[in-house]
């Protein structure tokens, strides 16, 4: 076999990211010269869709919620499941990271988890699949989430 293709490739391959970097140099040049070049009729379009895909995820959501999540969300945006193999309580806030709160036989949040589907889907969406995962396979969804700390009670700051 002939060493004469692996040189060639070399230099095809170096060849083609030079030319990949200077389009993108020019790209970024054009953009810097003309920033308002989007559309505003194409922002208006995405901002109405967004919030009409947010208002069918919160309906698909309330449809799915007990009488007493139900009112729970309503009255303070959150609402409560019961882990289906623990039994543990966790409080689900309207958003779509860092929104569970494990709590205490108080109920007051002594945990956080963070896990959430793939894709970029509203916070109604996020939410229910958060409360299917906790009440059908809590294991499997905590073995998945980040963990974080949950400040309680008031903050107090030291002074020097």
């Amino acid at each position: 076999m002939s060493k004469q293709p692996l040189p060639n490739a070399k230099e095809r391959l170096r060849l083609f990211l030079s030319e990949c970097g200077r389009r993108a140099r020019g790209l970024c040049d054009s953009l810097r010269r003309q920033p308002n070049r989007i559309d505003s009729r194409f922002v208006l379009a995405f901002r109405y869709r967004y919030w009409e895909r947010e208002a069918r995820g919160l309906e698909l959501l309330k449809e799915w919620l007990s009488p007493e999540q139900f009112a729970q969300y309503e009255a303070k945006s959150y609402f409560e499941v019961t882990g289906c193999h623990s039994g543990k309580r966790y409080r689900i806030n309207r958003g779509t990271s860092m929104n569970i709160h494990e709590l205490d036989g108080a109920g007051r949040p002594r945990l956080g988890w963070c896990f959430a589907p793939q894709g970029h889907l509203v916070a109604g969406d996020v939410m229910l699949a958060q409360k299917i995962a906790l009440e059908t396979d809590e294991r499997g969804a905590l073995a998945v989430a980040n963990r974080f700390s949950v400040l309680t009670g008031p903050r107090t700051t030291l002074l020097h």
